[in-house]
């Protein structure tokens, strides 16, 4: 094993939904940091809202919480004053609205940005959203995409999220970059998958993280609404359910002077 001065700990906390999962996040996560020796924390928050987007407030506050970098995905857009959060960056590559990262293959000239590059005491990383294409809106190719982004990036420890629908792509997505990066993990579908490894060149990999929010409910939103759409057809406005919070995590151990992951550990706790 190699002396702990070489390792680095991420902990990547799963779609955090509504306020049951901003509870649970501040209940949890200094604990987690500590129990777990975790250097950099990352958490998919497109969903901190209520269920649907995220406010300039809740990434703020979800910041002093202690997450370093926040990944979205396709509700990014929900609440509109999330564009003029991007924009109040203005030219600060570290400011808060920097570390709200939004899906990098989105169209050239869409507000945020799609990847960030920072530091965590001497150890530099770069953090990568992808959005996926398949049963997703159209986009670019996000393997297209990652391609170009990574001759850019200098930093070993690179940890990217897929934010996709078909396990299939993010699966194909993994094996692409195995050994180029030192995670990818999958989110979006809110349900949290067993397939947790280390692919044969370093990289570590797992189709879905699981949501961080109300499991007494269909993937965050009240069962009765979801199961009467089902039934009827008719349009349905849904809203966040409030029952059985768990927190869904991962945490990945990695060599800082390689990029490479030693371990990945699926979490669940309540």
């Amino acid at each position: 094993m190699l002396p702990s001065k070489y390792h680095v700990r991420i902990l990547f906390i799963g779609d955090i939904f509504g306020r049951p999962g901003r509870t649970l996040v501040k209940e949890k996560l200094s604990s987690l940091v500590k129990d777990h020796a975790i250097d950099l924390v990352l958490a998919n928050g497109e969903n901190a809202a209520a269920g649907f987007g995220i406010t300039p407030a809740l990434a703020e506050e979800l910041f002093e919480m202690g997450i370093d970098v926040l990944t979205t995905g396709n509700h990014i857009w929900d609440k509109r004053e999330i564009v003029d959060y991007f924009e109040s960056a203005d030219g600060n590559a570290h400011s808060p609205a920097r570390r709200v990262l939004r899906p990098a293959n989105y169209p050239p000239g869409m507000p945020g940005w799609g990847m960030y590059e920072g530091r965590k005491g001497d150890v530099p990383y770069a953090v990568i959203n992808l959005q996926g294409r398949v049963f997703m809106a159209a986009n670019d190719d996000p393997f297209r995409t990652i391609d170009q982004l990574l001759k850019s990036v200098k930093a070993k420890i690179i940890f990217v999220d897929v934010h996709a629908e078909a396990t299939s792509e993010k699966i194909a997505l993994g094996w692409h970059l195995d050994g180029r990066v030192t995670a990818l993990v999958g989110t979006h579908t809110h349900v949290p998958t067993a397939d947790e490894r280390v692919l044969p060149n370093g990289t570590a990999y797992i189709t879905d993280v699981g949501m961080t929010g109300p499991y007494d409910s269909v993937i965050g939103v009240k069962k009765e609404l979801v199961v009467g759409k089902f039934l009827s057809n008719m349009p349905t406005r849904f809203e966040a359910a409030t029952g059985d919070a768990r927190l869904c995590a991962v945490v990945v151990d990695c060599d800082e002077r390689t990029g490479h992951a030693k371990t990945i550990t699926r979490l669940m706790i309540s």
